[in-house]
């Protein structure tokens, strides 16, 4: 498919709020790739990252923002489903992406698609893909998550963490979050989680060891948080890092974490490799989809943004106004 598009374009690269609707190519699909036209868009606090320089996309991966969207395949390019049976033109698809999803058009890796789940429009289904791939594949491909143990989540009210509650409370698991408001906690709480910290007023540390710690942490904020999350580790516990909100520099009580024989994983899905990614896709259609289908996992849409405006959609996110997740519209 020749001819241009619309794609948001980040026009100073030193000036995280000059997101512009401008015009570009649409892009080529290669070998493996599909074109979609995209419906919908996630945000996704890398995004603002990016936008800051701090996030780059990897090597041969469309600059522009994105790594979740929602629509509908325009050329299949031969590629098949991992039954086998082909994608069609016309067919409605999620897509896990490493860059391009703030675009009319976009190429997704075939790996990386996912089926709509039943009772989902695009819009829902572009906002659970990141969320989705990342919880499954950090607390269950990871930390091998189990029924009965105790999760601590920080940023509970992200959607990230709004995911991961509700995903380890369908799993039998016991949930405390951390977040930063009583508004954010009450809502974490309506998704099943047992334990409400507010990180302005209390010691998360004190009151997880009180629960005789933390078999798995799930941490967005990274350096700041480094030693609390060892020192609330359960023995034989596993510390994943999934971002770095408080920066990328700690230092690490070595003694403390061979005391309790604890794990520190830091993963990231951007980076993997295709074949790595389908896996962790597959693994996710396989075992969070039902779970979205029959209920006991619901998207937590907070605000719809026309994908325009997605430099304020970028501040609404960081000024810390949205509670689970955000989408952008792109096309109907």
């Amino acid at each position: 498919m020749n001819g241009n598009m619309k794609a948001i374009i980040q026009t100073d690269p030193d000036d995280p709020r000059s997101l512009h609707w401008q015009e570009t190519h649409i892009p080529t699909p290669q070998e493996g790739e599909v074109l979609i036209q995209v419906a919908a868009a996630g945000l996704n606090r890398a995004d603002t990252l990016q936008a800051k320089g701090h996030y780059p996309p990897p090597k041969g991966v469309s600059e522009i923002l994105g790594l979740e969207a929602a629509g509908v395949i325009v050329d299949p390019n031969g590629c098949v489903r991992p039954d086998g049976t082909p994608y069609r033109e016309g067919d409605e698809v999620g897509a896990l992406l490493s860059g391009g999803a703030y675009a009319e058009y976009t190429i997704v890796p075939a790996g990386q698609l996912t089926p709509v789940p039943d009772g989902f429009g695009l819009s829902e289904t572009a906002s659970v893909i990141e969320a989705a791939c990342t919880i499954w594949s950090n607390l269950m491909m990871t930390a091998r998550l189990r029924e009965g143990d105790t999760l601590l989540i920080h940023g509970g009210g992200g959607g990230i963490g709004i995911f991961a509650t509700q995903l380890a409370h369908a799993l039998g698991v016991r949930v405390a979050v951390t977040a930063g408001s009583p508004e954010k906690l009450d809502v974490c709480r309506r998704y099943g989680a047992d334990v409400l910290i507010n990180y302005r007023e209390e010691d998360f540390v004190k009151v997880v060891k009180e629960l005789g710690g933390a078999d798995v942490v799930l941490d967005i904020i990274g350096a700041k948080y480094l030693d609390g999350n060892v020192s609330a580790l359960a023995p034989d516990g596993h510390l994943v890092i999934i971002g770095m909100q408080g920066g990328v520099k700690g230092e690490l009580n070595i003694g403390k974490l061979l005391a309790k024989r604890g794990n520190i994983s830091a993963t990231g899905l951007r980076y993997r490799d295709r074949d790595d990614k389908a896996r962790i896709v597959a693994e996710t259609v396989k075992n969070v989809w039902p779970m979205l289908e029959d209920g006991r996992i619901c998207h937590h849409v907070d605000r719809v943004f026309p994908i325009q405006d997605a430099a304020e959609a970028h501040r609404s996110l960081l000024d810390g106004e949205i509670t689970g997740k955000a989408i952008f519209e792109v096309a109907s």
